[in-house]
C-alpha cells in the first residue's frame, strides 16, 4: 500500500509539473503577441531568454517519467498516464517555441510602422491560447468531452488563418516596400495555427490516456 501511495504521489507531481509548464507556455504566447502588437523589442528579447526555463522543465518532466517507468514497471492506465505526460510536455514545449518564433519575427519587423493595426492575428492567438488552457484542464481532469471540443475550436483557428493569409497575400503586390514585414506576419500566423494543432495533439493524448485507443481529431 505504501509503495502504491508513493507511486501515486510521483504521478501527481508529474501532473503538477505539466500544469506549471502549460502556464509558462501560455504566458510566453500571450506576451509574444502583445510584444508583436506593441512592437516591444525588449519584451520580445525577454521571451527568447526565458525559453530556457521552459526547456529545462520539459527535460525534468521527461527524466521523471522515464525514471517512473524504469523503477515502477507500470502497466495499463498508469503506463498510459506516463506516456501521455511525455507526449503532452513535448507538445507544450513546442508551443513555447512558437512564442519564441513570434518574438523573433517581432524583432525582425523592428520599429517599422505596421502595415495595418493588428486585430485578427491577436484574435486568432487568443483562441489558440484558450485551446492550450482547455487542453491542460482536460488533462488534469481526464475529461474526454472537453478534449474532443478542442477539435471544433481548432476549426475556428484554421478559418481565421486562411482569412488572414489571403489578406496578407493581397497586400504583397500593393505594398512591395512592406514585403519583409508581410512575410514575417505570415510566419506569425503559421506559428499560431501550429500552436492550435499542438493543443489538439494534447487532446488526442488525453483520449488515449482515458480510453486506451488512438483518436485522430485533426482527420
Amino acid at each position: 500500500m505504501v509503495v502504491r501511495e508513493n507511486f501515486q504521489h510521483q504521478l501527481d507531481e508529474l501532473k503538477d509539473s505539466i500544469v506549471k509548464l502549460g502556464k509558462m507556455a501560455e504566458q510566453a504566447l500571450m506576451e509574444s503577441v502583445i510584444a508583436l502588437k506593441d512592437q516591444n523589442l525588449e519584451k520580445a528579447l525577454e521571451i527568447i531568454e526565458n525559453d530556457q526555463r521552459i526547456n529545462v522543465l520539459e527535460d525534468e518532466i521527461n527524466d521523471a517519467a522515464i525514471l517512473l517507468i524504469a523503477k515502477q514497471a507500470p502497466v495499463a492506465t498508469d503506463l498510459r498516464r506516463i506516456i501521455a505526460a511525455i507526449k503532452i510536455s513535448s507538445d507544450v514545449e513546442r508551443m513555447a517555441d512558437f512564442a519564441v518564433n513570434i518574438a523573433k519575427s517581432t524583432i525582425r519587423i523592428g520599429s517599422t510602422p505596421l502595415i495595418k493595426p493588428l486585430e485578427e492575428i491577436p484574435k486568432m492567438a487568443g483562441i489558440a491560447i484558450e485551446m492550450l488552457t482547455k487542453s491542460i484542464q482536460a488533462y488534469v481532469e481526464e475529461d474526454v468531452v472537453l478534449a474532443k471540443e478542442l477539435a471544433d475550436i481548432d476549426d475556428q483557428v484554421d478559418e481565421l488563418y486562411g482569412k488572414i493569409i489571403q489578406e496578407l497575400l493581397g497586400m504583397m503586390s500593393q505594398n512591395p516596400d512592406y514585403l519583409a514585414q508581410i512575410t514575417q506576419l505570415s510566419f506569425v500566423c503559421r506559428y499560431i495555427e501550429r500552436t492550435a494543432d499542438h493543443a489538439t495533439n494534447i487532446a488526442e493524448s488525453i483520449i488515449f490516456l482515458v480510453k486506451g485507443k488512438r483518436y485522430g481529431l485533426n482527420e
